[in-house]
């Protein structure tokens, strides 16, 4: 698994403005861009940003529910899938088409029925009623090695809190883009949230020396 901490989620964004979006939250240290399939005609999203951005980002797609969708995702050039559930046939067909998977997951029986099936990282959502507690505690089961997602109502504020609980990674969407913003604007919230993550980085990992 690519080493991507911060995962944009773009929902609501269209392919007039998608090349823009993705080439600002590149130049803003944000690598990985995830466009969810129910925003408008989503797939030329995604290979728009795909063109423009090229091998310097990572482009998927979100709420990923069915094989067909992952078949018409890796025809646009997306590299990866996000789903808000854990379905083992997206899975399966998410690897078989050799791209990353990323289910989403609430419990230990989910997580551990993503990483039997080929999941390649898991999105623990919605992360706000989970909490840090409740990673924290799975965690302690799971392999050191999963990548863990926490997405849903985590901000800037709560990266120390993930982090420490043995988050790996955050999915940001409303406090990074929201329809109708500006390329620039989403430029400006791009390289804050790098800056907080960084920041909490340093810190998660200065306690561990």
């Amino acid at each position: 698994m690519i080493d991507l901490p911060l995962i944009a989620i773009l929902r609501g964004i269209r392919p007039d403005e998608a090349a823009e979006i993705g080439r600002a939250l590149l130049a803003n240290g944000i690598k990985a861009m995830e466009v969810p399939l129910n925003s408008p005609a989503a797939l030329s999203s995604i290979e728009r940003m795909v063109q423009a951005c090229g091998s310097a980002a990572h482009i998927g797609a979100g709420t990923v529910l069915t094989p067909t969708q992952v078949a018409a995702v890796a025809r646009a050039g997306g590299g990866f899938i996000v789903s808000p559930n854990m379905d083992p046939a997206v899975i399966l067909a998410t690897k078989a088409h050799r791209l990353l998977s990323l289910p989403g997951v609430f419990t230990a029986s989910e997580a551990f029925a993503a990483l039997a099936a080929g999941a390649d990282a898991l999105k623990f959502f919605p992360a706000e009623p989970l909490g840090v507690k409740g990673l924290k505690a799975l965690r302690a089961v799971l392999p050191l090695s999963v990548r863990a997602y926490a997405v849903g109502g985590v901000g800037p504020a709560d990266f120390s809190a993930w982090l420490a609980a043995g988050a790996t990674g955050f999915g940001i969407g409303s406090a990074l883009y929201q329809p109708g913003l500006s390329a620039d604007a989403v430029g400006q919230r791009a390289a804050q949230l790098y800056a907080a993550y960084q920041h909490a980085k340093e810190a998660a990992d200065d306690l561990w020396r």
